[in-house]
């Protein structure tokens, strides 16, 4: 996930660096310099950085497998989480 973002920050400021160098330079020409530089850098890293892209999105959906099955086992029905309750005050609704 770091390893895409950077690359997409350096896409941007590598295409920044190019339209500046082109002549986009001027006091009235730096908010034109920044949204170009942006579409075409969002446009580059959509077919350069396709890989990277991928990489992360399968980093991201198994982190949240992970914890989906952390979760799951420790369940709200298992005899930790009872003992938890009963050491919270709390307990089944007929015993209050």
């Amino acid at each position: 996930m770091v390893r895409y973002s950077l690359l997409r920050a350096l896409m941007f400021f590598g295409v920044l660096s190019a339209l500046w160098l082109a002549g986009l330079r001027g006091a009235t020409q730096v908010f034109p310099l920044v949204v170009l530089s942006a579409l075409i850098s969002m446009v580059l890293s959509f077919f350069v950085l396709k890989r990277f892209r991928e990489e992360s999105t399968q980093q991201i959906a198994a982190a949240v497998e992970r914890r989906a099955a952390a979760r799951r086992a420790k369940a709200p029905n298992s005899d930790e989480a009872a003992e938890d309750l009963e050491a919270e005050g709390g307990g089944p609704a007929e015993y209050r």
